[in-house]
Protein backbone atom coordinates (compact mmCIF):
# COMPACT_ATOMS: atom_id res chain seq x y z
CA UNK A 1 0.00 0.00 0.00
CA UNK A 2 1.38 3.43 -0.94
CA UNK A 3 1.73 6.25 1.58
CA UNK A 4 -1.10 8.12 -0.13
CA UNK A 5 -3.38 5.07 0.04
CA UNK A 6 -2.50 4.52 3.70
CA UNK A 7 -3.32 8.15 4.51
CA UNK A 8 -6.62 7.92 2.63
CA UNK A 9 -7.58 4.76 4.51
CA UNK A 10 -6.67 6.42 7.82
CA UNK A 11 -8.87 9.43 7.05
CA UNK A 12 -11.64 7.44 5.38
CA UNK A 13 -11.53 3.88 6.73
CA UNK A 14 -13.52 1.22 4.89
CA UNK A 15 -16.94 0.44 6.29
CA UNK A 16 -19.39 -2.40 5.95
CA UNK A 17 -21.85 -1.26 3.27
CA UNK A 18 -24.79 -2.64 5.23
CA UNK A 19 -24.26 -1.61 8.86
CA UNK A 20 -21.50 1.01 8.58
CA UNK A 21 -19.11 -0.80 10.91
CA UNK A 22 -15.49 0.37 10.44
CA UNK A 23 -13.30 -2.39 8.99
CA UNK A 24 -9.59 -3.02 8.51
CA UNK A 25 -10.11 -3.52 4.77
CA UNK A 26 -12.98 -3.22 2.28
CA UNK A 27 -15.55 -5.95 2.72
CA UNK A 28 -18.62 -6.97 4.68
CA UNK A 29 -18.42 -7.21 8.46
CA UNK A 30 -18.61 -10.70 10.07
CA UNK A 31 -22.08 -10.05 11.51
CA UNK A 32 -24.06 -8.89 8.47
CA UNK A 33 -23.86 -12.10 6.39
CA UNK A 34 -25.82 -13.87 9.14
CA UNK A 35 -28.81 -11.55 8.77
CA UNK A 36 -28.79 -10.41 5.13
CA UNK A 37 -31.71 -11.53 2.91
CA UNK A 38 -29.84 -13.93 0.63
CA UNK A 39 -31.44 -15.15 -2.59
CA UNK A 40 -31.50 -18.92 -2.32
CA UNK A 41 -33.04 -19.63 -5.70
CA UNK A 42 -31.72 -19.58 -9.22
CA UNK A 43 -31.61 -16.62 -11.59
CA UNK A 44 -34.84 -14.82 -12.39
CA UNK A 45 -35.91 -15.16 -16.01
CA UNK A 46 -36.87 -11.80 -17.46
CA UNK A 47 -38.62 -10.94 -20.71
CA UNK A 48 -37.13 -12.69 -23.72
CA UNK A 49 -35.59 -15.44 -21.62
CA UNK A 50 -32.94 -13.16 -20.12
CA UNK A 51 -31.47 -14.75 -16.97
CA UNK A 52 -30.67 -12.39 -14.09
CA UNK A 53 -28.77 -13.59 -11.01
CA UNK A 54 -28.54 -11.69 -7.72
CA UNK A 55 -27.02 -12.59 -4.36
CA UNK A 56 -29.46 -10.48 -2.29
CA UNK A 57 -33.09 -9.45 -2.12
CA UNK A 58 -33.75 -5.74 -2.43
CA UNK A 59 -35.25 -5.15 1.01
CA UNK A 60 -34.43 -3.88 4.51
CA UNK A 61 -30.71 -3.20 5.08
CA UNK A 62 -29.85 -4.16 1.51
CA UNK A 63 -32.23 -1.54 0.16
CA UNK A 64 -30.70 1.12 2.41
CA UNK A 65 -27.18 0.09 1.39
CA UNK A 66 -28.04 0.31 -2.30
CA UNK A 67 -29.66 3.72 -1.89
CA UNK A 68 -26.53 5.03 -0.16
CA UNK A 69 -24.33 3.55 -2.87
CA UNK A 70 -26.41 4.88 -5.73
CA UNK A 71 -27.58 8.26 -4.51
CA UNK A 72 -25.52 9.33 -1.49
CA UNK A 73 -21.95 9.28 -2.81
CA UNK A 74 -21.03 5.96 -1.15
CA UNK A 75 -18.94 4.88 -4.14
CA UNK A 76 -16.50 2.96 -1.92
CA UNK A 77 -19.23 0.37 -1.37
CA UNK A 78 -18.65 -0.80 -4.95
CA UNK A 79 -15.77 -3.04 -3.85
CA UNK A 80 -17.61 -5.28 -1.34
CA UNK A 81 -20.84 -5.16 -3.34
CA UNK A 82 -18.99 -6.03 -6.54
CA UNK A 83 -17.34 -8.97 -4.82
CA UNK A 84 -20.74 -10.32 -3.75
CA UNK A 85 -21.96 -9.94 -7.33
CA UNK A 86 -18.83 -11.70 -8.64
CA UNK A 87 -19.35 -14.75 -6.45
CA UNK A 88 -23.01 -14.97 -7.47
CA UNK A 89 -22.28 -14.61 -11.19
CA UNK A 90 -19.53 -17.23 -11.00
CA UNK A 91 -21.88 -19.64 -9.25
CA UNK A 92 -24.62 -19.36 -11.86
CA UNK A 93 -22.81 -18.43 -15.09
CA UNK A 94 -19.25 -19.78 -14.82
CA UNK A 95 -17.96 -20.53 -18.30
CA UNK A 96 -21.01 -18.98 -19.99
CA UNK A 97 -19.58 -15.50 -20.67
CA UNK A 98 -16.39 -14.13 -22.17
CA UNK A 99 -17.01 -10.39 -21.71
CA UNK A 100 -18.30 -8.26 -18.85
CA UNK A 101 -20.03 -4.93 -19.38
CA UNK A 102 -22.43 -2.69 -17.46
CA UNK A 103 -25.63 -0.69 -17.88
CA UNK A 104 -24.27 2.84 -18.46
CA UNK A 105 -25.72 6.09 -17.17
CA UNK A 106 -26.14 9.12 -19.41
CA UNK A 107 -23.49 11.84 -19.54
CA UNK A 108 -25.79 14.18 -17.66
CA UNK A 109 -26.37 11.64 -14.90
CA UNK A 110 -22.64 10.97 -14.70
CA UNK A 111 -21.96 14.67 -14.20
CA UNK A 112 -24.64 14.89 -11.52
CA UNK A 113 -23.61 11.78 -9.60
CA UNK A 114 -19.88 11.85 -10.23
CA UNK A 115 -19.64 8.13 -10.98
CA UNK A 116 -21.39 5.33 -12.82
CA UNK A 117 -22.39 2.86 -10.12
CA UNK A 118 -22.87 -0.10 -12.47
CA UNK A 119 -19.44 0.44 -13.99
CA UNK A 120 -17.85 0.46 -10.53
CA UNK A 121 -19.58 -2.83 -9.73
CA UNK A 122 -18.47 -4.42 -13.00
CA UNK A 123 -14.89 -3.29 -12.45
CA UNK A 124 -14.88 -4.58 -8.87
CA UNK A 125 -16.23 -7.95 -10.02
CA UNK A 126 -13.63 -8.17 -12.77
CA UNK A 127 -10.82 -7.56 -10.31
CA UNK A 128 -11.96 -10.67 -8.46
CA UNK A 129 -11.66 -12.62 -11.73
CA UNK A 130 -8.40 -10.98 -12.85
CA UNK A 131 -9.93 -9.49 -15.98
CA UNK A 132 -11.30 -6.14 -17.18
CA UNK A 133 -14.79 -4.85 -17.82
CA UNK A 134 -15.48 -3.70 -21.39
CA UNK A 135 -17.63 -0.76 -22.47
CA UNK A 136 -20.08 -2.40 -24.89
CA UNK A 137 -23.02 -0.03 -24.38
CA UNK A 138 -23.62 3.69 -24.31
CA UNK A 139 -26.68 5.60 -23.23
CA UNK A 140 -27.64 8.00 -25.98
CA UNK A 141 -30.75 9.56 -24.42
CA UNK A 142 -30.99 11.10 -20.96
CA UNK A 143 -34.18 9.64 -19.52
CA UNK A 144 -36.06 10.23 -16.27
CA UNK A 145 -34.98 7.85 -13.49
CA UNK A 146 -36.76 4.52 -13.65
CA UNK A 147 -37.52 4.96 -9.95
CA UNK A 148 -39.83 7.86 -10.83
CA UNK A 149 -42.07 5.54 -12.87
CA UNK A 150 -44.39 3.16 -11.04
CA UNK A 151 -45.91 1.42 -14.05
CA UNK A 152 -44.06 -1.43 -15.80
CA UNK A 153 -45.19 -0.30 -19.26
CA UNK A 154 -43.95 3.23 -18.56
CA UNK A 155 -40.58 1.87 -17.51
CA UNK A 156 -40.25 -0.13 -20.72
CA UNK A 157 -41.21 2.90 -22.81
CA UNK A 158 -38.79 5.11 -20.87
CA UNK A 159 -35.70 3.11 -21.88
CA UNK A 160 -36.80 1.99 -25.36
CA UNK A 161 -34.17 3.25 -27.81
CA UNK A 162 -32.11 4.87 -25.05
CA UNK A 163 -29.04 2.62 -25.52
CA UNK A 164 -26.70 1.73 -28.35
CA UNK A 165 -24.38 -1.26 -28.43
CA UNK A 166 -20.82 -0.90 -29.70
CA UNK A 167 -19.50 -3.09 -32.55
CA UNK A 168 -17.21 -4.90 -30.11
CA UNK A 169 -20.27 -6.74 -28.77
CA UNK A 170 -20.47 -8.89 -31.89
CA UNK A 171 -19.73 -12.54 -31.22
CA UNK A 172 -19.42 -12.03 -27.47
CA UNK A 173 -21.12 -13.92 -24.68
CA UNK A 174 -21.85 -10.97 -22.41
CA UNK A 175 -22.39 -10.70 -18.67
CA UNK A 176 -24.37 -7.49 -18.17
CA UNK A 177 -23.94 -5.89 -14.73
CA UNK A 178 -26.25 -3.48 -12.94
CA UNK A 179 -26.97 -2.55 -9.32
CA UNK A 180 -30.65 -3.44 -8.84
CA UNK A 181 -33.32 -5.30 -10.78
CA UNK A 182 -36.96 -4.41 -10.15
CA UNK A 183 -39.05 -4.66 -13.32
CA UNK A 184 -36.05 -5.66 -15.45
CA UNK A 185 -36.99 -3.18 -18.19
CA UNK A 186 -33.54 -1.57 -18.43
CA UNK A 187 -31.68 -4.88 -18.45
CA UNK A 188 -33.97 -6.28 -21.14
CA UNK A 189 -33.52 -3.23 -23.36
CA UNK A 190 -29.74 -3.38 -23.01
CA UNK A 191 -29.77 -7.11 -23.78
CA UNK A 192 -31.92 -6.45 -26.84
CA UNK A 193 -29.50 -3.95 -28.37
CA UNK A 194 -26.50 -6.15 -27.52
CA UNK A 195 -28.11 -9.05 -29.38
CA UNK A 196 -28.96 -6.77 -32.32
CA UNK A 197 -25.28 -5.82 -32.44
CA UNK A 198 -24.36 -9.49 -32.77
CA UNK A 199 -23.78 -10.62 -29.19
CA UNK A 200 -23.95 -14.41 -29.11
CA UNK A 201 -25.53 -14.51 -25.64
CA UNK A 202 -26.43 -12.12 -22.82
CA UNK A 203 -26.97 -12.85 -19.13
CA UNK A 204 -27.27 -10.44 -16.20
CA UNK A 205 -25.99 -10.10 -12.67
CA UNK A 206 -27.08 -7.48 -10.14
CA UNK A 207 -26.38 -6.98 -6.45
CA UNK A 208 -30.04 -7.09 -5.44
CA UNK A 209 -33.38 -7.83 -7.01
CA UNK A 210 -36.89 -7.08 -5.87
CA UNK A 211 -39.04 -10.00 -4.72
CA UNK A 212 -41.70 -10.94 -7.27
CA UNK A 213 -44.49 -9.44 -5.21
CA UNK A 214 -42.68 -6.09 -5.22
CA UNK A 215 -41.26 -6.04 -8.72
CA UNK A 216 -44.75 -5.77 -10.18
CA UNK A 217 -45.39 -2.77 -7.96
CA UNK A 218 -42.12 -1.14 -9.01
CA UNK A 219 -40.25 -1.09 -5.69
CA UNK A 220 -39.20 2.48 -5.02
CA UNK A 221 -35.50 2.97 -5.75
Amino acid sequence: MSRREALWQLLFPPKCPFCGRVLDQPGVCPRCPKTLPWVEEGPRVLSGGLACAAPLWYQEEVREAMLRFKFRSAADAAVPLGELLARCAAEHFAGDFDAVTWVPVSRQRLRQRGYDQARLLAEAACRVWGTEARALLRKTIHTPPQSSLRDAAARRANVLGAFDALPEAAGRRVLLVDDICTSGATLCECARVLRQAGAEAVMCAVVARAPKELSGKMANL
